[in-house]
């Protein structure tokens, strides 16, 4: 559903991602983890078009939409829930919503879509006329997923969603990304530090360091990897 090839970002001098390519098969939950200044919220910037594409391609569902505006990208059904969760904070929850639908016009599609998300959040909906301001990082993290999900995206990218987060609410947050994947068939690319909440829930993984991929390979074998065990999991 997604690819990415040869793909290459640069800030001024520096090149932030040196040629990395990526696969998203449709349905599959894909993780990309590393540490600080990897280079991975770089990869997603440069999906959603929010960065500008130095080199390389990236295509979705067979058309190649490097360097297209953010908004045509979501238009094409790829959405992202950006790190910091970047909530209107004077907005309250169920304009936050709306805003996710903003490019849609079948309100009723909408209105069920808005169920659903209550559904999956149900704190969301006991908090729909609060500002998302005032909510806690766990509930804008919430949030920040249920808008992405309100433009009715084939593929999601989730930036760092554990960041910053009590680590109750992560536990439950991981747990509806899953059923996200599952109930509702999204293809989802995961940016996680946390690399093994992240590739508990992810069917396979890239490991990312300086902007490069190092490593490759299923979720499973990921984990049983000696240098992901090390470097990632807390692990001798």
């Amino acid at each position: 559903m997604l690819e990415i090839r040869d793909l290459r970002v640069n800030y001024g001098g520096v090149e932030a991602v040196q040629g990395i390519s990526i696969n998203v098969p449709a349905g599959h939950i894909v993780t990309l983890i590393g540490g600080n200044g990897a280079g991975k919220s770089s990869t997603l910037r440069a999906i959603s078009g929010i960065t500008r594409v130095h080199s390389g391609a990236i295509t979705f569902e067979g058309q190649d939409i490097t360097n297209h505006p953010p908004h045509e990208i979501v238009g094409l059904g790829l959405a992202q829930s950006p790190e910091g969760r970047m909530a209107f904070s004077n907005l309250t929850v169920l304009e936050n919503l709306q805003m996710g639908a903003y490019l849609r016009n079948d309100r009723k599609a909408v209105q069920a879509d808005l169920e659903q998300c209550f559904s999956l959040f149900p704190r969301l909906k006991e908090r729909i006329t609060q500002s998302a301001g005032t909510l806690s990082g766990g509930e804008q993290q919430m949030l920040a997923i249920a808008r992405a999900l309100m433009s009715k995206p084939k593929c999601l990218l989730l930036d760092e969603p554990s960041l910053g987060i009590a680590p109750i609410l992560v536990q439950a947050i991981f747990a509806r990304i899953a059923e996200i994947n599952r109930s509702m068939g999204l293809a989802i690319l995961l940016v996680e530090q946390n690399a093994n909440l992240a590739l508990q829930v992810a069917h396979y993984g890239y490991v990312m360091e300086t902007g490069r991929i190092i490593l490759h390979d299923s979720a499973d074998k990921l984990r049983q990897n000696d240098t992901v065990r090390a470097a990632y999991l807390g692990e001798c």
